[in-house]
């Protein structure tokens, strides 16, 4: 497993080993979703907003198609040092666990950002009939991409 960079995943790669793929910079869940954190719940630090997340690749393009085959997928994370409470784990998944999946589950070519945020629209219904707690921002950035 890859978390500090990808590096350590590329290396394996390359010697025909199975490697997840879950760098910090884009699956470490633990992180702010916005830039100003004064009204987000406490955080290890760090920003990772849903679009990075969704913009992740996890077969480096250093490595060749054969060498690519090794990597299983992504794998996000959620240390809960700072969560004490289920809403509060739901707030720091939510809407990031929906793009994650689609990086796992979907070509990089096929992947498009602004139908993305369509159908997280019809997400957030799902989210607000189960009563989940999750982050908005995204919903408040105007479509672009």
């Amino acid at each position: 497993m890859s978390w500090r960079g990808e590096a350590g995943g590329i290396e394996a790669a390359e010697q025909s080993h199975e490697v997840i793929m879950s760098p910090t910079g884009y699956c470490y869940f633990d992180y702010y979703q916005a830039e100003n954190t004064e009204k987000e719940p406490l955080a290890i630090g760090g920003y990772l907003p849903v679009e990075k997340v969704y913009s992740y690749h996890p077969q480096p393009e250093e490595l060749t198609q054969s060498q690519q085959r090794y990597i299983l997928g992504p794998q996000a994370n959620l240390w809960t040092e700072y969560i004490g409470n289920f809403d509060k784990l739901q707030y720091m998944l939510l809407p990031r666990l929906a793009a994650i999946s689609e990086v796992g589950w979907t070509n990089r070519d096929d992947r498009k950002w602004l139908d993305f945020q369509k159908r997280l629209s019809a997400l957030r219904k799902v989210y607000d009939r189960q009563n989940y707690r999750y982050a908005t921002h995204v919903f408040e950035q105007p479509e672009a991409h």
